[in-house]
């Protein structure tokens, strides 16, 4: 199995070189246009727009150091980074989260003149700058949490400036400057809506949980299921990177000494069935006592 495959993030630097370019250049435009159009809809999404390039980073530099082999202090190298990096993303956009409606809270109180159509014109731009470095992510968004965080970003903004461009268009209509906040709140409920499961499946994976895609109780049947398999203990199913799982069991065989294939076999299983990269079999005999067992221990 390549590193390539294992670090999938590596293979789209030039995507996020495009995606952050791209980014960068429209948060400056967008925040002008926002100041000098006295909108807190496109400052706020500007606001938005620069937790997503902080993600790009974080999503790309730690995948590249997990492509790095690894050392006599790092035995797993940097694989544990891309984990860290979705953990990051998600923090970075429940803290935009909070700036923004504290904001639009404040313009809820105090509303401010705002230029419908400088508002309703930079967030179309800002539909295509988003739309476009998605789709640069959507190849990749179901084999890789940190792609999968980049994709989320990038569409939830599209939409988000998708918010702004109605509210500058129903400013314009109705004249109703409360418009311009509501939205900043509504932008706030979508990056919630749509940031909740990343975070929850980015804190499962830094603490080591199942993966949510592993099915555990395969992977059990499996196990048990396996001719001259009496018993199983100590089982660990965890999240190595973003894109690699691995596995740790003791299995109690009545035969302790089997073929010099069997381990090999079960590993090949393992991988194609469950995709466990990297799987570590303890066979013990019937009457061995292991200090792992809990049945044993308690």
């Amino acid at each position: 199995m390549s590193r390539d495959h294992l670090h999938p993030t590596g293979a789209y630097n030039r995507a996020f070189g495009i995606g952050v370019v791209l980014n960068v250049v429209f948060i400056a435009i967008e925040a002008g246009f926002g100041i000098a159009a006295g909108s807190l809809a496109l400052i706020a999404d500007a606001g938005h727009n620069f937790s997503d390039v902080l993600s790009l980073l974080l999503a790309w530099g730690a995948g590249n150091l997990a492509a790095r082999g690894a050392t006599e202090k790092r035995t797993y190298g940097f694989r544990k980074l891309t984990i860290l990096a979705s953990l990051a993303n998600a923090i970075v956009l429940f803290i935009a989260l909070g700036g923004i409606a504290r904001e639009a809270a404040g313009r809820l109180i105090n509303p401010k003149p705002v230029d419908a159509d400088t508002v309703a014109a930079v967030a179309a731009a800002g539909v295509v700058v988003n739309s476009v470095t998605a789709l640069l992510f959507l190849s990749g968004r179901k084999k890789d949490l940190n792609i999968k965080g980049v994709f989320l970003h990038m569409t939830v903004d599209a939409a988000v400036s998708l918010g702004v461009v109605v509210s500058g268009i129903l400013i314009g209509v109705t004249g109703w400057l409360w418009i311009d906040p509501v939205i900043s709140l509504s932008v706030a409920l979508v990056i919630l809506i749509g940031t909740w499961s990343f975070l929850r499946d980015s804190m499962d994976l830094a603490i080591d949980s199942v993966p949510q895609a592993v099915d555990l109780a395969g992977i059990k049947a499996c196990l048990t299921g396996i001719d001259n398999v009496s018993g199983m203990h100590d089982l660990h199913v965890w999240a190595m990177s973003t894109t690699e799982v691995a596995l740790s069991v003791h299995l109690v065989m009545e035969n302790r000494y089997t073929d010099r294939k069997f381990l090999p076999e079960l590993q090949r299983q393992l991988r194609d069935r469950f995709n466990i990269s990297h799987a570590t079999i303890q066979i013990e005999g019937p009457d061995e006592s292991c200090p792992l067992d809990r049945e044993v221990c308690s």
